[in-house]
């Protein structure tokens, strides 16, 4: 054992892997339950502190009426855990065994054992590489892959606003963004939406909302921000300049569960299968919470409202075993 792993005890009663407003929230209901988890807060799978580090303002999360930075969100989550005795290491778990009691959980240079496993490690939504959409150039300055955590911003008000995708999820947020642009456009590469009936129907049948079909958006250009959407017809290769308020992308979301190597049931989309009505997982003992186990809805509030969930029962899970 080296002189860095000395600082951080071997066996914990809880171990919570992964951060975000999950995460913190676990971590703040079981350290105030003396649980004393250890956090791996994340490191090369994303930013500690989840999706919310690279958004700029978030205007919807309840208490703050004047909105706040995502960046310091997250950082009054994780400085009200730390208040009460959660340890942070910024390591991502590297692999998992689930197959025996204690739990084994792995960093890239450190092993731990654990009673309990609260599983936090999110989703990233999907981005194509588009020149102007990449971070340090227009992402979260007019282009984002959420429209409903931002839509609703005053940058994108009776604005053009540009939705790449064809599924559902484009539908959706296309449709919920015509509460606030001028006009939403729908660009998608084919000739036909993989969306369901319904969800079609009731995005088309809006006067609001036009698809741009056989397309590619192939530049975003602006100054502080988005101000233009170059788009590419796939199939004449012409390309045409649109003036454009917001480029938002919904081409779907990868949660983070590879490290769990088929430890867990998992949905056909990858997210992880709770009990519903809980975050218990396939496993006695380990628990999902937030969006890697969320498809739907997404949200920061929550994501912590889980947090609370998988670590109360955590809590409970480890009363009945007499482990605590």
């Amino acid at each position: 054992m080296n002189d860095k792993q000395k600082e951080y005890k071997s066996h914990h009663k809880l171990i919570i892997i992964g951060s975000g407003p999950a995460g913190y929230t676990a971590a703040i209901y079981a350290s105030r339950a003396d649980l004393e988890p250890l956090m791996l807060e994340g490191f090369f799978s994303g930013p500690a502190g989840g999706q919310l580090m690279t958004t700029t303002d978030v205007e919807n999360y309840p208490g703050f009426p004047k909105g706040v930075t995502g960046p310091e969100l997250m950082e009054a989550f994780r400085s009200q855990a730390e208040r009460f005795g959660t340890k942070f290491l910024l390591e991502d778990a590297t692999e998992v065994d689930f197959s025996s009691k204690p739990f084994k959980v792995n960093t890239s240079d450190k092993s731990f054992t654990a009673d309990s496993v609260i599983l936090s490690t999110g989703a990233n939504a999907k981005r194509l590489d588009i020149p102007g959409t990449r971070d340090g150039e227009f992402w979260q300055k007019g282009v984002t892959a959420c429209a409903v955590c931002d839509g609703a911003a005053p940058i994108f008000r009776d604005k053009d606003l540009f939705v790449i995708g064809g599924g559902d999820t484009a539908m959706e947020e296309a449709m919920f963004l015509t509460k606030f642009g001028k006009k939403v456009y729908i660009v998608h590469r084919r000739d036909e939406l993989r969306a369901s009936q319904i969800m079609q129907d009731r995005a088309l049948k809006n006067p609001k909302i036009e698809v741009i079909w056989d397309s590619v958006v192939v530049k975003v250009d602006g100054d502080k921000v988005v101000k233009s959407v170059t788009i590419k017809n796939v199939k004449t290769e012409k390309e045409t300049e649109h003036e454009a308020g917001g480029v938002f992308f919904a081409v779907g979301h990868e949660p983070n569960t590879k490290f769990l190597k088929g430890q867990l049931k998992l949905h056909d989309n990858g997210y992880i299968k709770v009990e519903p009505g809980t975050t218990k997982t396939s496993i006695e003992g380990v628990f999902a919470s937030g969006d890697v186990q969320d498809h739907v809805y997404r949200q920061a509030i929550t994501a912590a409202g889980t947090g609370c969930m998988a670590a109360l029962e955590s809590e409970r899970w480890l009363t009945e075993k007499g482990l605590i």
